[in-house]
């Protein structure tokens, strides 16, 4: 999260959502194109949000993002849940409008259109030519995972990809497009533009029904919808009212080598509080503690070369801070533990961006005065059950 740009936010199963009255937004995006930094922004909506819980990766770009503005009358409905107001920004009421900046300012346009989408590089250039013909645009057709980055001179990057690939896109590429000051998802908006697509009624939209109007458009999307309206419904729910209550079940693991004879672990620095070190852990995820571990190892070290020596459920329990509490909705964690040999070369170790900003092995007689001093009453169980099997 920036806390420099997203000062009114309101929280929805970990994702930080934009309060902000669409004035308000207006005049953040007009200070994003005002500025000399760069700046994105992104249009959750509860398909994007639940599609976050699956993937931390997106998880983390959507709360790196400078502006969130909410796309969706369910996250309405579940900020009212939490005793607050939420507003609804659409992409597709945000596209025209910035066009429309961009003809007035002569701002340069860029829109990264879905090779396999409804519209054609082409149907995007006429309707531009047609409604915006003072506008100064390029269309560069991609495929959403193997991008082809050119030169441009773009102050405004459109991206059509489609979630969670657009998001990703910018959140990998916009470095490489200096000129762009603001870059956002839009998904199928060029869709309405170019006539590919039809929007609901107005009255639908002001009630919050656009979704039933799709399903009857086109029956094929039963399933996303379903999943926008009843499963995101009961996961806010869940997440709201029951989970506060409870403790995530997780495992904490161990990872070990030996150096010249002497035991060495695995410590990782977590991306969102630098100087935090920790041992690797996760939700177990309705898994078992191994093969819990495993997958948890695996993403977190970006290998599969390690054994699972031994396992120990529920050693250490805690409630987590009002921020993590936040983020997964539980009151706290009861942490097993899984300890694991690393069988590997230095070189295979990845950590994975969204979580750790680095690892280091210390030595296994330093690791309560390397870790974090929250963490050392646990470490010390872990510590003892370590000394046993080596």
């Amino acid at each position: 999260l920036n806390p420099n740009i997203i000062v009114n936010m309101i929280n929805i199963l970990g994702i930080n959502i934009s309060s902000d009255s669409p004035k308000e937004a207006w005049a953040k995006i007009q200070s994003f194109l005002d500025s000399s930094s760069q700046h994105y922004l992104v249009t959750p909506n509860p398909e994007i949000v639940l599609a976050a819980q699956n993937d931390e990766e997106y998880f983390h770009i959507l709360n790196q993002a400078d502006l969130a503005l909410p796309d969706g009358m369910g996250l309405k409905l579940a900020a009212g849940l939490l005793g607050k107001k939420l507003g609804r920004i659409t992409g597709s009421d945000l596209t025209p409008k910035l066009l429309e900046l961009a003809q007035a300012k002569g701002y340069p346009v860029l829109i990264i259109n879905w090779k396999q989408g409804l519209s054609s590089s082409q149907d995007i250039s006429q309707s531009l030519s047609e409604k915006y013909p003072r506008l100064s645009f390029e269309v560069w057709d991609q495929d959403r995972e193997n991008w082809n980055i050119k030169e441009t001179k773009a102050k405004i990057c459109f991206c059509a990809l489609g979630a969670p690939y657009q998001e990703k896109f910018i959140w990998h590429n916009l470095k490489k497009m200096p000129s762009v000051k603001l870059a956002l998802g839009i998904g199928g908006s060029f869709d309405f533009l170019t006539g590919k697509a039809q929007r609901a009624p107005k009255l639908m939209r002001r009630f919050g029904l656009e979704w039933l109007y799709r399903v009857i458009k086109r029956p094929q999307r039963i399933k996303r919808i379903y999943n926008a309206t009843v499963v995101f419904s009961l996961k806010v729910i869940n997440w709201r009212f029951i989970l506060p209550f409870k403790y995530r079940p997780n495992v904490a693991c161990l990872l070990y080598q030996f150096k010249n004879q002497q035991p060495y672990i695995l410590l990782v620095e977590r991306t969102d509080e630098p100087g935090h070190w920790q041992l690797p852990q996760g939700g177990t995820d309705g898994l078992d503690l191994k093969a819990a571990a495993t997958k948890e190892l695996s993403e977190e070290t970006g290998n599969n070369k390690f054994a699972i020596r031994a396992v120990y459920q529920n050693l250490y329990r805690y409630q987590t801070s009002f921020k993590n509490q936040r983020h997964s909705g539980y009151r706290g964690q009861k942490q097993g533990l899984a300890i694991a040999e690393f069988t590997g070369q230095e070189s295979d170790i990845k950590t994975n961006y969204w979580d750790h900003s680095g690892h280091k092995w210390v030595k296994a007689d330093e690791l309560l005065s390397a870790c974090d001093p929250i963490r050392r009453e646990s470490y010390e169980i872990y510590l003892k059950k370590f000394n046993d099997i080596i």
